[in-house]
C-alpha cells in the first residue's frame, strides 16, 4: 500500500511575464519508487474563460474566504483555483467538419478533452446559449484541477496485497476507494471499492460456521482474475486538465461513483473526484449565476428521479440478504421501512464497511438492526424531501448535508421514490432540465 501526501504544490509567484507555474505531486512513502517524481510542468498564460467570469478573477480574496468558510471540516483549507494555468501541450489536429461561428469561442482553445466531446454532445443549440444552460458552460469553462484540495490524503494499494489488508486500510484511514498500482506494467490498472468488498461477501459467504477464505487469503490481483476474468477494461480516469463538464460526463456515462484524477506527464494519481464534490463547487458559485427557470420548479414538474421499482428493506432483514439486493440491482442505498410503510432509516453500501471495521463478516445473518448499531456517530441520517419541493431547494439540501441522496417521500413518511446526486448533475449540467421539459411539452 502506498499513500500519497500533499496532492498539489502552492502557486508560485508570478513573473514578469504574467505567467504562473506549479508543480505536481510527488509520491510519498512504502512504494513512491513505483510512480516516478514528477518534473516541474511548463505553464501558458491561459486564454480567456467562455463563460464570463471577470468579476472573479478580479476578487479572488473574497472567493477564497467564501469557499474556506462554507468548506465542512474534511474540506478544511482547501482552496479553488478559478485562473488555472494549464501545461503545454502539442496543438491538436484541427477538425474536419465546420465549427458554427457562435461556437468559435469554444473551438478556438480546445483542450484534449473538448476535443472529443464533439462526439458525444448533441444537446439543442438553443439550450448553449439559453439561461438554461448557465450551469453547463460554467463547468465547461473550469477544469478538474480547480476542484482539487491544495492537501488531501491518497491511498493507494498495490495489486500483490492481500484483499483482507487492503479493506482494513480503507476503514484505517477512513477513506472508501483507492486506486490500485501493478508493479509489473508500472501504471494503475483500477479502483478497489467497497463495492469490491460487497461482491465478495456476496459471492463467497456460506454460514458463519464457514470462514470465507477468499477473504483471508486472496490478494488483490488474485479477485481481479476471478471477477474480471476476460472482461478487464482500461481504468477510467481523466486528466487534471480536463473541464469538470467532461468529469461529469464520465461519471455518469460509466454509471461509476470515482473518477481518478491521473497526471498524464507523470503517471501520477491526485485525487479521486465524486458527484457529491463537484455538486458542491458548482453550488459554491450558483449565487452568482443568473439562476435558470427550471431551479423554480418542482420534482414533480421535471421529472427529475427515480419513482418506479424501489429497492427497500425492513429493520428485521438479514444483511446478506440486503447484500444480495446491492449486487442484483447494482444501488448503492436501501430505505429501511417499518411495518406502517413508513422510512425510518437507511443501509447503505458505506454501511458494509463497517463489517470489516468490526471484523463481524464472518456473520452476515445478523439483522439490519443489529448491523446498524456500530454504526459511525456521524451517520448522515435519512435526509427526504417530497415532489413539490422546487430543485433549487433539493440541491442546496442534499449539498448541506453532504449526502449522497435524497428519499422522496409523502404525506405519510411512506417512500415514493429516490433522487441521487447523478440525477441531479444529469439534469443541471448534461441535459439541462429547461431544455428537456421544452421537448416534452413539444411532444
Amino acid at each position: 500500500m502506498k499513500r500519497f501526501g500533499s496532492l498539489r504544490g502552492n502557486k508560485k509567484p508570478k513573473d514578469q511575464n504574467g505567467s504562473t507555474q506549479r508543480r505536481q505531486s510527488e509520491p510519498h512513502g512504502l512504494f513512491a519508487s513505483s510512480v516516478s517524481s514528477s518534473p516541474s510542468t511548463p505553464t501558458q498564460v491561459t486564454k480567456p474563460h467562455p463563460f464570463p467570469l471577470e468579476s472573479y478573477k478580479q476578487e479572488p480574496e473574497r472567493l477564497e474566504n467564501r469557499i474556506y468558510a462554507s468548506s465542512s471540516p474534511p474540506d478544511t483549507g482547501q482552496r479553488f483555483c478559478l485562473a488555472f494555468q494549464s501545461p503545454v501541450r502539442p496543438p491538436l489536429a484541427s477538425p474536419t467538419h465546420h465549427v458554427p461561428l457562435r461556437n468559435a469561442a469554444l473551438a478556438a482553445a480546445p483542450g484534449p478533452a473538448e476535443a472529443g466531446m464533439l462526439e458525444k454532445l448533441e444537446f439543442q443549440e438553443e439550450a448553449e446559449d439559453s439561461e438554461s444552460g448557465v450551469y453547463m458552460r460554467f463547468m465547461r469553462s473550469h477544469k478538474c484541477y480547480d476542484i482539487v484540495p491544495t492537501s488531501s490524503k491518497l491511498v493507494v494499494f498495490d495489486t500483490t496485497l492481500q484483499v483482507k489488508k487492503a479493506f482494513f486500510a480503507l476503514v484505517a484511514n477512513g477513506v472508501r476507494a483507492a486506486p490500485l498500482w501493478e508493479s509489473k506494467k508500472q501504471s494503475f490498472v483500477g479502483m478497489l471499492t467497497i463495492t469490491d468488498f460487497i461482491n465478495i461477501l456476496h459471492r463467497y459467504y456460506k454460514s458463519p460456521m464457514v470462514q470465507i477464505y477468499e477473504l483471508e487469503e486472496h490478494k488483490i490481483e488474485t479477485w481481479r482474475e476471478l471477477y474480471l476474468q476476460e472482461t478487464f477494461k482500461p481504468l477510467v480516469n481523466i486528466s487534471p486538465d480536463a473541464s469538470l463538464f467532461d468529469a461529469v460526463y464520465s461519471l455518469i456515462k460509466n454509471k461509476i461513483h470515482r473518477l481518478p484524477v491521473i497526471d498524464p506527464i507523470s503517471g501520477n494519481a491526485l485525487y479521486i473526484l465524486t458527484h457529491k464534490r463537484i455538486l458542491k463547487f458548482l453550488q459554491l458559485f450558483m449565487s452568482d449565476m443568473p439562476k435558470p427557470a427550471f431551479m423554480k420548479q418542482n420534482l414533480d414538474e421535471l421529472g427529475i428521479g427515480t419513482y418506479h421499482n424501489i429497492a427497500f428493506i425492513h429493520p428485521d432483514t438479514p444483511i446478506i440478504k440486503a447484500l444480495n439486493i446491492f449486487v442484483e440491482r447494482r444501488i448503492s442505498a436501501l430505505p429501511v421501512v417499518d411495518e406502517s410503510g413508513k422510512v425510518v432509516d437507511i443501509y447503505s453500501k458505506f454501511d458494509v464497511i463497517n463489517l470489516a471495521a468490526e471484523k463481524t463478516y464472518n456473520n452476515l445473518d445478523i439483522t439490519v438492526t443489529q448491523a446498524l448499531q456500530h454504526r459511525s456517530q456521524y451517520f448522515e441520517g435519512v435526509v427526504k424531501c417530497n415532489k413539490l419541493e422546487t430543485l433549487e431547494t433539493i440541491v442546496d439540501r442534499i449539498v448541506r448535508a453532504e449526502v449522497h441522496r435524497l428519499v422522496v417521500v409523502n404525506e405519510a413518511d411512506s417512500i415514493v421514490g429516490i433522487i441521487s446526486l447523478s440525477d441531479i448533475l444529469q439534469a443541471l449540467i448534461l441535459t439541462p432540465a429547461g431544455a428537456k421539459q421544452k421537448e416534452t411539452e413539444a411532444e
